[in-house]
């Protein structure tokens, strides 16, 4: 079942991706937000997309590797982050003259995390070999991308563990990721409406 749904997402992604939004004005504005965002990790090997979807609003996807911890233990694998976020600085950023290219501010997310067992390299949880944990929760996160297109992304959150032949918890989430971002990005020239 798990499967399907992710096949099913990856699928929505070129309708997604071929939709026509306006980046000034109107329904969808997009001013400071990248409309599509492309970026390779480095440290945690994996890539990273986040769409925009309104003035400073984003849904994205990470897979890379992760580290679940709640009260149970830990498990250490790949993992598949689905954030939707929302940007709260971008305008003060700009009257400060601070670059929001490439989706360079402080974001609000619910997040979601699955961790699955096919894929884990290491944990200390007592439970049978096929387990899988989703996390549920919020995150508050800080994103910078540079001029050379390198990009840093910090979340730091709490939710709700589901285990799924393993017992739920609680517990924290953080997550960082250095990467390139492979996709061009807007100019660092402020914007006037």
């Amino acid at each position: 079942m798990k499967y399907r749904i992710i096949l099913f997402a990856l699928g929505l992604l070129p309708v997604i991706s071929n939709a026509q939004w306006q980046e000034r004005g109107g329904t969808f504005d997009l001013v400071h937000l990248e409309r599509h965002q492309f970026k390779l990790n480095l440290i945690s090997p994996g890539f990273t997309y986040e769409l925009g979807l309104f003035k400073n609003q984003s849904v994205s996807a990470n897979v890379g590797l992760g580290l679940a911890t709640y009260q149970e233990g830990y498990a250490f694998g790949l993992a598949l982050n689905n954030r939707y976020r929302y940007y709260h600085n971008f305008n003060r950023r700009e009257r400060l003259d601070k670059n929001t290219s490439g989706n360079s501010g402080n974001y609000i997310a619910a997040a979601q995390t699955i961790f699955f067992s096919q894929l884990r390299i290491a944990t200390n949880i007592e439970a049978p070999k096929d387990f899988n944990l989703g996390f549920f929760g919020m995150v508050y996160g800080i994103q910078r991308t540079y001029d050379k297109g390198f990009n840093f992304n910090l979340e730091l959150g709490a939710g709700y563990y589901r285990g799924d032949g393993v017992p739920s918890g609680y517990g924290p989430l953080i997550n960082f990721t250095f990467g390139w971002v492979a996709t061009k990005r807007k100019s660092k020239e402020p914007v006037f409406d």
